[in-house]
């Protein structure tokens, strides 16, 4: 469909096609996904859609309009902050996800810093772990902030000896993850927060993942590293409450240690002919809903339901850990933390991404590591249902890959793991660009716009193994 149709559908039959292209999506609700979706149950989910609701149309771009919406918003920072330790004087905005709360720290350290009339012509700088989210990478571009890369230490954590060593005076902030994405594991916070409190650098804390987890699990017992604003170098904290949280997409909090460093979020535009116009974070418009059903969520939940959450996703976590590190060739990455983690294949006969494409035709749906090679599991609740079945799957994969050496060589390992190896990542980057360019394009390259065609990331990966074949060849 290319242009709007002349004359309007039916309520019931626009619904009924929408649901119908619903039929190819991956099925979070039986807990065959692994990340994208944090799913409770149905009547959760029914809860959530009436709080939404009761809230669709409403806009929190102007506080002073629906003065509710900034209530459920003041409350759900001051619980938040409360749960991470932030102290009286903290201050925070809700955000529209994980991404806008990396965005906007990376824009308010750089304010702070040109408040101080720095950076006149020299790039500010932000020192990162090579392990931190991506959104840290799009915030560096989008604010022209140049992103410094630490390594990992053997345990996956940033390397504190090397973050010494890059602070320098163009460095506007630190950040460090309480856990990382990739690996589960908690940054050392406490010897960063200490680096950082010395050299008077904002430190901010990724706990996008972590921020509604972390907390519970020390509640009911689990013996953490410090990773919140107990922490004195600690000046900011992130935390998805659409994840473990379960509150509707898209909501996540942003926090600071006091108004001094959150002040330099705001932004105002007082000679606009629309008036003055004043915004806390990274949009105008404010869709009311998220904001609503992030409230409605912690309220219905609670700490007590938060803990029992935090209990099924932990004890469910563990008896994969200790599954996974049974099966012979695979192995944990590192010692997570939490309910996320990474893991790879100790054998190089087996191809963990060929492992991975045996996973995904029984019906799994599992995200896949690079640097090094690896697959990955978010667990939640729903997931103490499916544990068993997802070990004997993976043990049945591994025999499988084990049986065909070749498997490597074809289908999605092998262009994951060529993709991985290519030495030169600019050019990976240009060709991914195009195929980008495929996808949004006029027309768009879809599975279900073009039946009998393999699906779109197969045909991208045949197109960078050929370019990639090409590039290899003597002429």
């Amino acid at each position: 469909m290319k242009i709007i149709p002349s004359e309007g559908q039916s309520f019931q039959k626009v619904l009924s096609e929408m649901k119908s292209f619903r039929k190819e999506d991956a099925n979070y609700i039986d807990g065959r996904t692994w990340s994208l979706v944090y799913h409770l149950n149905e009547d959760h989910t029914e809860f959530l859609k009436k709080a939404h609701n009761l809230y669709f149309s409403e806009n929190a771009l102007n506080p002073m309009a629906f003065k509710s919406l900034k209530r459920f918003e003041h409350e759900v920072v001051q619980m938040t902050g409360s749960l991470l330790n932030a102290g009286e004087d903290a201050a925070g905005t809700l955000t529209s996800g994980g991404t806008e709360s990396c965005l906007l720290p990376v824009m308010a350290y750089r304010e702070l810093a040109l408040s101080k009339k720095r950076f006149k012509k020299i790039v500010p700088e932000m020192i990162v772990p090579q392990s931190i989210h991506v959104a840290w990478s799009k915030a560096a571009k989008y604010f022209g902030v140049k992103m410094v890369n630490t390594p990992l230490t053997s345990e996956f954590k940033m390397d504190v000896e090397v973050l010494k060593q890059k602070i320098n005076r163009n460095t506007i902030m630190i950040v460090a993850s309480a856990p990382s994405y990739p690996h589960g594991i908690i940054d050392p916070i406490e010897e960063i927060g200490e680096i950082a409190k010395t050299n008077k650098i904002p430190f901010h804390v990724d706990a996008c993942v972590g921020g509604f987890i972390l907390p519970f699990a020390e509640q009911i017992g689990y013996k953490l590293p410090l990773f919140d604003f107990r922490v004195p170098g600690v000046t900011s904290m992130s935390a998805d409450i659409h994840k473990y949280g379960f509150a509707a997409k898209g909501a996540s909090i942003l926090i600071y240690r006091n108004m001094e460093y959150l002040k330099h979020q705001f932004f105002i535009q007082q000679d606009w002919p629309g008036g003055v116009f004043a915004s806390p974070a990274l949009l105008g418009t404010r869709p009311g809903g998220p904001i609503a059903a992030a409230w409605a969520a912690i309220n219905a939940l609670g700490q007590k339901g938060y803990q029992d959450i935090t209990l099924r996703t932990m004890i469910t976590t563990k008896k994969l850990l200790k599954g996974i590190n049974s099966i012979e060739g695979l192995a944990i990455m590192g010692r997570p933390h939490a309910s996320l983690f990474g893991y790879c294949s100790t054998d190089p006969e087996l191809n963990i991404f060929a492992v991975g494409d045996v996973m995904d035709s029984k019906g799994w749906h599992i995200d896949r590591l690079q640097r090094p090679e690896g697959l990955h599991a978010m667990v939640t609740p729903v997931h103490e249902n499916v544990a068993d079945q997802y070990l004997y799957d993976l043990k049945k994969a591994v025999e499988q890959v084990r049986a065909d050496p070749g498997s490597g060589a074809r289908g999605n390992a092998a262009m994951y793991g060529m993709i991985a190896k290519i030495p030169f990542r600019g050019m990976v980057k240009k060709q991914v660009m195009k195929m980008m360019e495929k996808m949004y394009g006029p027309d768009c390259e879809m599975p279900m716009d073009q039946p009998g065609k393999e699906p779109f990331s197969i045909r991208a990966g045949a197109r960078v193994m050929n370019w990639f074949s090409r590039l290899r060849r003597p002429d």
